[in-house]
């Protein structure tokens, strides 16, 4: 059991972290902090930590157990703000979806805490973000990714993955390059094409006609479209190398079927079909959906 959880950023994924502890009695105490004092104390109010902290520093002083769950551009800014407050005995992670550019902002950041760090990316979410949306089994049977880096300690390794594996998930390693690259291609590009999709359909000048009779098919391909801004703009700027590298490949697998019809080539825009249709067929979600996060 851990004695306090200093939580920076009380929103979905970080109360649902908190609310995951206090439900398997992982922690006596949670302080946490956000940007915008209304939604500590939000959070407070709704239980998903004990104490509102007026700032980040003050909210892991103490702390044996630290999660960061900021947008990936202010996780330098967070790092620097709690340098000195992380104690010789605390374990401390972030949930971000890229991890090159967290572990780098940790460098500079953490410096010499740099030991204490287990960069984590959970994948695990929901279109709505916000603490209102918070869940204590949000991340069961989901996947926590870890991507520990040469400095980190073998024993907060451990620690990390327990603690995951304690609230339900299911613990993978990778470097990060193989993360980042990674969840370019399954991830990151998904979202880029859901936003550009909804985003045509809707600015066409029968745009709205068209929305009046989507179904099924508009709804199931653009429902990650429906997540959050500020966080995807962050994600697919912090790793526009390997999203950029991923259109590229989509490009040209949308160009090589627009010329079959283009041409009319039924029976080879049906094997490419058939391919897609065989491919994902044999694949099988390794956890439960998970759309804003992962």
């Amino acid at each position: 059991m851990f004695d306090q959880l200093g939580l920076i950023g009380c929103g979905l994924i970080g109360g649902s972290f908190a609310l995951a502890l206090k439900q398997a009695r992982l922690v006596k105490r949670v302080v946490g902090y956000s940007k915008s004092p209304s939604t500590t104390e939000r959070a407070r109010q709704l239980g998903v930590i004990d104490v509102a902290a007026p700032s980040a520093l003050l909210a892991v002083s103490g702390a044996d157990l630290v999660l960061i769950a900021v947008p990936v551009a202010a996780s330098e800014a967070t790092f620097k703000a709690i340098r000195h407050g992380i104690a010789d005995n605390a374990l401390v992670m972030d949930v971000g979806s890229t991890k090159r550019d967290v572990i780098a902002a940790a460098e500079r950041g953490l410096q010499q805490q740099l030991s204490h760090f287990v960069p984590a990316h959970p994948i695990a979410g929901k279109e709505l973000s916000g603490v209102e949306h918070a869940e204590a089994r949000l991340f069961v049977d989901r996947q926590v990714v870890l991507t520990p880096v040469e400095s980190t300690r073998r024993a907060n390794l451990q620690r990390a993955a327990q603690v995951w594996t304690d609230v339900g998930a299911k613990v993978v390693q990778m470097t990060p390059e193989a993360h980042d690259a990674a969840f370019a291609a399954v991830s990151h590009l998904p979202h880029l094409l859901a936003f550009a999709f909804t985003n045509a359909v809707a600015g066409q000048p029968d745009g709205s006609q068209f929305l009046a009779v989507a179904g099924s098919g508009f709804r199931d391909f653009s429902r990650i479209a429906a997540s959050d801004p500020a966080m995807w703009r962050d994600v697919l700027l912090a790793n526009r190398e390997q999203v950029l590298l991923q259109s590229q490949a989509f490009r040209k697998a949308l160009l090589q079927m627009e010329a079959l019809i283009a041409s009319g080539d039924g029976k080879s825009l049906e094997e490419a079909i058939a391919a897609a249709s065989r491919t994902r067929a044999q694949w099988q979600l390794p956890a439960p959906d998970a759309p804003a996060n992962d």
